[in-house]
């Protein structure tokens, strides 16, 4: 029951509680110091491995007990406000009486509005009140703290020498706390009301040192449950942490006195329900009487509900255990029925019905899922994030030589070099389209006979591509075998599958890209950029010759032509004189001397045809009147054999 100064007849100082407040006050103030500075050098702790060791399970693991520790100084320092007021209560301040003195205003007006302005403040905080104040400090810190460090991504690890050192000194401090919590629960309520509530807090930051060091103890490289443990221990702190960052808002629209002894803020009803054996409906029913006056022990419906709690709750189960076994088996899948273990049947899509768990159950298998696996991509499978239409390309879109890439693999095949046989080394890129088989066998071989249905393809890919390409060269890989490569490597794969009744079927097998590994790339180039100009020598100079051979049968085809015209045409002028020989001999025969004349006659006025003629006439000028002829009007021929002609040109009779 809580104490009014202002009622008439309030005595304080025979209650025991009030008695003992200053002894209270001050072991509450040591504790809380005690525990602080053990929090806070956990906080800086996790702090700087988090620094240098990112992956690390001690910084979720020290913020998380940090947590628990912090939560329980809170409701340590919410308890001291109670006992510094019981204290006060106890020794009441004497009144001075002060001289009323008119105050003198000698600051500007700048200096009066800040004075209103820090009275308004100061004001505001007096009647929030520091215990709620430093409640709110104390979660949000507590959750900020827990934010920081969630991470359910961490690898396993194991933590060596440290582990027993931070498992010891974890459950040294738990046992500490442990003491402290069996005083508290034996402090009586008039003595201490709020001992209980800080039992309980205790409780929690003891459940979390405990479950701290079980992490460190059993943290191993192969055990993955410590460090998902060592994070997900922090929602308890977290959650009351939220609790007390509740109650401390919900102070603020409660009305407070100063006169009034104030209840506990530090107090948390999940921190109640850490008992054994858990009641949670009997702390539920104990908040609402002592906060509202509820008591839920007057309704009866409620007392029917618990009356009827059991058998309803009976029923519910059995009704949820039979329907275990009405199984719901997807458009895209289908579901194997196990009936005490052994497969009976093959379910389709559609609710199916049977015995329920653990008589029978449904395994979900695939139906007609297609699925694409690459060979060089193991268990650690890249997320690729879709890329804008605008942005530039992904690198995954990068097919030059010279650049890595994820999902290529790098294989050694055959290789011939200066009639040696040596190796090469080429990156690949061969991908798979697999389905599980459409038959109800190829379902069951697939669920039974294969654990991991992508490694299982992995592995045998890998073994069919090391034999297929240990036989192929570089040359022919990159050239017709190419064509083939893809169907011989599916048909392989295919066939040792079905041997192993693994009830897969191979759809398709791509070859993405084949080529030198990105560090010889360019050497590569450089090697096929050199046969490329050699063979392109080779064809010009084969152009060259063929162009030349060609000229010299084209010019000996051209003189053989002129000479068979030549001697066809000198032939057939022979044969014409030889016609025109004997024309004019079967003429002189039959004509005689006038073919002569006749021949005569048409040489001489062939040859005198374009000569300039002057005949004459015997018959003119007869007698002694001769004509006279000038011969200086006609020039001999000149015959450069001959020496000059020394007559002088003159008259001719």
């Amino acid at each position: 029951m809580q104490i009014d100064l202002d009622v008439e007849g309030a005595e304080v100082a025979q209650l025991p509680r009030f008695q003992q407040a200053l002894f209270q006050g001050r072991r509450l103030r040591r504790i809380a110091f005690g525990l602080g500075g053990v929090a806070s050098l956990g906080l800086v702790v996790a702090f700087f491995i988090g620094l240098f060791s990112p992956q690390s399970m001690w910084p979720p693991l020290l913020v998380s007990q940090s947590a628990g520790v912090w939560v329980l100084v809170a409701g340590l320092q919410s308890a001291w406000w109670i006992t510094q007021w019981r204290g006060r209560a106890l020794m009441p301040v004497m009144d001075i009486p002060v001289s009323e003195t008119p105050p003198v205003d000698d600051h500007g007006w700048y200096e009066r509005l800040l004075d209103r302005i820090s009275v308004r403040w100061i004001a505001l905080l007096k009647h929030i009140g520091g215990p709620t104040l430093w409640l709110l400090g104390w979660a949000l810190l507590v959750l900020f703290s827990l934010e920081q460090t969630w991470n359910l991504e961490l690898p396993a690890t194991e933590l060596g020498v440290s582990a027993s050192v931070g498992a010891v000194l974890s459950l040294l401090l738990a046992f500490g706390l442990l003491v402290l919590e069996r005083q508290w629960v034996q402090q009586s309520p008039q003595q201490w009301p709020e001992a209980q509530a800080l039992a309980q807090l205790t409780r929690v930051a003891i459940v979390v040192l405990v479950l701290g060091a079980l992490c460190v103890l059993f943290a191993a490289p192969t055990s993955i449950w410590p460090v998902r443990l060592a994070v997900l221990m922090g929602v308890l702190p977290a959650l009351v942490a939220a609790e007390l960052l509740l109650r401390a808002l919900l102070s603020l629209f409660s009305p407070r006195r100063d006169s009034q002894e104030p209840s506990l803020l530090g107090r948390s009803v999940i921190a109640e329900l850490l008992r054994w054996p858990p009641r949670p409906l009997s702390a539920l029913q104990h908040e609402l009487h002592s906060h509202f006056g509820i008591d839920l022990r007057q309704i009866w419906a409620f007392s029917y509900m618990r009356r009827a709690f059991l058998p309803v709750v009976a029923l519910v189960s059995l009704v949820g255990w039979l329907l275990t076994g009405v199984h719901e088996v997807p458009l895209q899948g289908r579901g194997i029925y196990e009936r005490f273990g052994k497969p009976v049947e093959v379910f389709g899509p559609g609710l199916q019905v049977g015995l329920p768990w653990p008589l029978g159950r449904v395994l979900n298998v695939e139906n007609g899922v297609v699925h694409e696996l690459a060979t060089s991509v193991g268990g650690n499978r890249m997320v690729t994030e879709a890329d804008s239409a605008e942005g530039p390309a992904p690198a995954a879109a990068n097919r030059l030589w010279d650049a890595s890439h994820v999902n290529e693999k790098s294989q050694v095949i055959a290789s011939r070099r200066a009639d040696q046989q040596s190796f090469q080394i080429v990156n690949m890129d061969v991908r798979f389209v697999y389905r599980i088989g459409l038959t109800d066998a190829a379902a069951l071989a697939a669920t039974y006979n294969s654990a991991d249905v992508p490694a299982l393809i992995g592995s045998t890919a890998s073994r069919v591509l090391v034999h297929e390409f240990a036989s192929r060269t570089l040359d022919g890989l990159l050239g017709v075998d190419r064509v083939s490569l893809a169907d011989e490597i599916g048909r392989a794969v295919q066939a040792d599958l079905q041997r192993l009744d693994s009830g897969v079927e191979i759809l398709a097998t791509v070859v993405e890209a084949i080529h030198p590994p990105a560090g010889a790339a360019n050497a590569y180039h450089g090697v096929q950029a050199a046969q490329i100009g050699a063979q392109a020598l080779i064809a010009r100079e084969r152009g060259a010759a063929a162009q030349q051979t060609n000229q010299a049968q084209l010019q000996a085809s051209i003189v053989h032509d002129q000479a068979q015209a030549t001697a066809r045409e000198i032939n057939a002028t022979a044969q014409a004189a030889d016609l025109r020989f004997n024309a004019e001999r079967q003429a002189y025969a039959t004509a005689g001397h006038a073919f002569v004349l006749e021949q005569y006659l048409s040489q001489l006025s062939q040859g005198l045809g374009n000569a300039k003629l002057l005949i004459l006439d015997h018959r003119l000028g007869a007698g002694s009147n001769a004509p006279t002829l000038d011969l200086r009007t006609f020039t001999l021929p000149a015959d450069p054999a001959s020496p000059p002609n020394p007559v002088q040109p003159g008259a001719a009779h």
